[in-house]
């Protein structure tokens, strides 16, 4: 049995077709395809209260990038320039997480998904990146993908699961990890020293990256999710 990956997915107006215009669930089609390409079954989770029953039919959770998270999870008043913010989102991921940890799934965070991860413990973020680094390069053009190396910890579970210690990746971000949450270790850096990547300590299966690997020929991530995931469905 291939293994059922659950993506979270976003709450956006959308136009399609010809004449369509109106609030839909969706997601970037490289995700899903990704989760198909390295076998397994890419199940898409609206925003919506409730989404985590899903969890119990699940053997992964993929965490996918959008928008801006509420500070106010964080404890921190809202800069001008964090946007996007979907409380609906927020609740709904945290739940779909609360439950794949409470059933010993593997999970992936990807981008905001990775800022979700250390969110969740208790960490913060970084409203705006180039504040910090005093350059736009992991986000230098709206609606366009950039690229920058990465250095991965050494020994690392993420240097296992990506087979290198140097990689050039996909990025597309304007926030970042800021103090880190209980249990959640660094293991990825770019050349500002933001945080790349981040492994749970207590936890064997869970990762988080800043870049965007579905949209990279890397699929070495999405292979680990898949492996895992079959894991804990035989389990």
């Amino acid at each position: 049995m291939r293994p059922v990956i659950g993506i979270s997915a976003y709450a956006e107006r959308a136009r399609w077709g010809e004449a369509w215009d109106l609030p839909a669930v969706l997601l970037p089609r490289a995700y899903a395809d990704q989760v198909a390409d390295t076998g397994g079954v890419p199940v898409l989770l609206p925003p919506l209260s409730g989404v985590d029953g899903a969890v119990e039919r699940l053997d992964g959770l993929l965490l996918a990038g959008g928008a801006d998270i509420d500070p106010g999870r964080y404890g921190a008043p809202t800069d001008a320039r964090t946007t996007g913010v979907l409380g609906a989102r927020d609740s709904a991921e945290i739940d779909l997480l609360e439950a794949a940890l409470a059933r010993g799934l593997p999970v992936l965070g990807v981008c905001r998904g990775m800022q979700l991860l250390n969110v969740v413990r208790g960490g913060t973020l970084n409203q705006h990146l180039p504040d910090l680094v005093g350059h736009h390069g992991h986000r230098e053009t709206t609606g366009v993908f950039g690229s920058h190396p990465v250095t991965v910890a050494e020994f690392s579970r993420t240097a296992d699961v990506l087979g290198r210690t140097e990689l050039e990746v996909p990025t597309y971000h304007h926030q970042s990890l800021a103090e880190l949450g209980e249990g959640v270790a660094a293991t990825a850096w770019a050349q500002d020293g933001t945080v790349e990547a981040i492994e749970y300590t207590d936890r064997f299966n869970v990762l988080g990256v800043q870049w965007h690997p579905e949209m990279g020929e890397d699929p070495s991530l999405f292979h680990w999710l898949t492996e895992r995931a079959s894991d804990a469905g035989r389990g």
